[in-house]
């Protein structure tokens, strides 16, 4: 039998409530799971010098966490038959077709030399597209290809502040740009699941929201999350924190207002536009631990969900990769686990992080889904995530191994 231990359940919510305590953060909603036990802790307030506390149900932006999801949703399309893995973008992106490619990637933006192929939607799922994020420093001034996404206004990197562009137009601009690397060559973040989730919209002939509602979110009773919240639920969210510098106390930021998320967005965003709670994203992930079954009902494949949690990356595109992997793989939309570390983690586990201070994983082997949520981006880089993770690995009865996905 898998399961919780009292001692390690009670040794992350020591762990978390020290660093609330010490204004780390102002709060934190903690989610264990393995076999039938599930322990939730909430912590702390929604914002320093606040009496409203954490709750089971506070909402919380989980930016970069919406890319496992996104992932799914374009899995579960292709199950139906309506996008395959290796198909050229281009029946559904047109703006992508004919794509040019910098002969260097800090050259100027007229410096290109043809694509050698098309890109694929297996490119997109594992951000081999030949763009995203630069990684590599790039000096005074920086590179055009990375100044320009920002002059046209379509915000390739951080989720705020939120592009004005609808899809379509979205997608013009950025089809004017040239791409960093040839597809397939290199591993870029972030770019890959926002072209996806105009892709998707196209591929049902529908919204973005309407896709991941009748796929995913009404079938796993996900009924918290979405692009758009309520004004009455906006007052559950708390602000985002993040010191200044990288150290010190965590400081307010004055953007992602809860009034904007009452607001459909312009550009529905796969990469990093979801609000959800730690119960919502659990019945997700439980989904993908019980190998893509919920309550009797088959949403995915077996095979789909080893496909995303498998790595698809060579060698020489994993070191290329930098900190943002730290030597793990990619799968399909979320990092895989390649390797034992010292940390404790173990070949097989897979899940991913939001750049706001949220993170999840699953373990197979331990049957465990482990679930972090703060609006505090240190929680990221100041050893609060290596300690939650370290402490929900431990947290596991030692008898026993999971059992086998269920079959189809």
């Amino acid at each position: 039998m898998t399961g919780l231990t009292a001692a390690g359940i009670d040794r992350l919510r020591d762990a978390m409530g020290a660093r609330v305590r010490e204004r780390q953060m102002p709060g934190i909603v903690a989610l264990l799971a393995s076999g039938d036990d599930v322990n939730v802790d909430a912590i702390g307030t929604l914002a320093f010098d606040d009496d409203r506390p954490m709750r089971r149900d506070t909402l919380f932006r989980i930016t970069s966490m919406t890319k496992p999801i996104m992932a799914a949703t374009t899995m579960m399309l292709i199950e139906d038959g309506l996008i395959t893995l290796d198909e050229p973008v281009e029946r559904l992106l047109p703006e992508l077709a004919d794509r040019r490619v910098l002969r260097r990637v800090d050259g100027p933006l007229d410096d290109t030399v043809p694509a050698s192929r098309s890109i694929t939607i297996e490119d997109l799922l594992t951000f081999r597209l030949g763009f995203g994020h630069v990684t590599e420093p790039t000096f005074n001034p920086p590179y055009p290809i990375v100044t320009v996404p920002g002059d046209l206004g379509i915000m390739l990197g951080p989720p705020d502040p939120r592009t004005p562009h609808t899809p379509d137009e979205w997608m013009a601009r950025f089809g004017s740009l040239p791409l960093m690397e040839q597809p397939g060559e290199r591993w870029r973040y972030n770019v890959g699941t926002m072209l996806l989730g105009v892709l998707v919209a196209r591929a049902a002939d529908t919204s973005l929201s309407t896709v991941l509602n009748d796929r995913l979110f009404t079938p796993l009773g996900m009924v918290d999350t979405g692009f758009t919240t309520t004004p009455n639920d906006a007052e559950r969210m708390p602000p985002h924190y993040m010191s200044n510098g990288g150290d010190g106390e965590p400081v307010r930021q004055p953007h992602s207002m809860p009034d904007e998320w009452t607001r459909e967005p312009a550009f529905p965003d796969g990469s990093a536009g979801l609000l959800s709670t730690v119960d919502d994203y659990h019945a997700f992930a439980t989904m993908l631990r019980r190998g893509g079954t919920h309550n009797g009902q088959r949403l995915l494949t077996v095979e789909s969900i080893a496909a995303m949690t498998t790595n698809h990356l060579t060698p020489d595109q994993l070191r290329s990769a930098g900190v943002l992997l730290d030597g793990q793989g990619w799968g399909y939309g979320m990092a895989v686990v390649t390797t034992a570390t010292d940390a404790g983690l173990t070949p097989g586990q897979y899940g991913w992080s939001g750049g706001y201070g949220s993170t999840w994983f699953n373990d197979p082997d331990r049957d465990l889904t482990a679930i972090a949520l703060t609006q505090t981006s240190d929680f990221l880089w100041n050893g609060g995530l290596a300690e939650f993770d370290a402490l929900a690995l431990g947290a596991v009865a030692a008898e026993g191994r999971a059992p086998e996905n269920e079959a189809p």
